[in-house]
């Protein structure tokens, strides 16, 4: 009976935990393939866009919550110009992700594919992507300002862009 107190105990403990507001090494190691086909680092990434607002959307061209959260992301684009928008597919093959750039007019922002995919990438292990599509905000400074959205319209990802802009 204590033991399993101590364990409802533990994981109550663990999961009251605030998020990370700081990506670990690995997942900044973790290496990505830009549309010209070369490779980069998520940290070199993230350094292309130092002192800036930087929204994230890991997505997927088969996933349907994540095409249905499109036209809001899309909106989001155009209320916050000043914010940079970087897509992360997970995608296996390059030219479904390409092909879903296209088809649902994301054409903005940077793409990159995950090349080690969902369940092998240290940057999904570490933000513990259990589901797509997952919205993440990194304010300038480069630390991670909203850690986990699931749904373009939740309300947390209009409240933190209007408070970094």
């Amino acid at each position: 009976m204590r033991f399993v107190i101590l364990f409802l105990l533990g994981n109550l403990i663990i999961s009251c935990s605030p998020p990370p507001t700081e990506f670990n090494e690995a997942s900044l190691q973790d290496i990505f393939v830009d549309l010209k086909g070369n490779e980069i680092t998520f940290e070199s990434v993230l350094k292309k866009h130092k002192g800036k607002v930087v929204f994230i959307d890991i997505w997927a061209s088969w996933c349907k919550d994540c095409i249905v959260g499109m036209p809001k992301v899309n909106e989001l684009q155009k209320t916050y110009p000043s914010v940079q928008f970087v897509f992360l597919t997970v995608d296996h093959e390059q030219t479904k992700w390409r092909k879903g750039i296209e088809k649902f007019q994301i054409g903005y922002g940077d793409h990159y594919l995950i090349k080690k995919g969902w369940k092998k990438s240290p940057f999904c292990d570490f933000l513990d992507v259990g589901w797509i599509p997952r919205y993440i905000i990194i304010n300038p400074s480069g630390k991670i300002d909203l850690f986990k959205a699931t749904k373009a319209t939740d309300k947390n990802i209009v409240k933190h862009l209007d408070i970094l802009q």
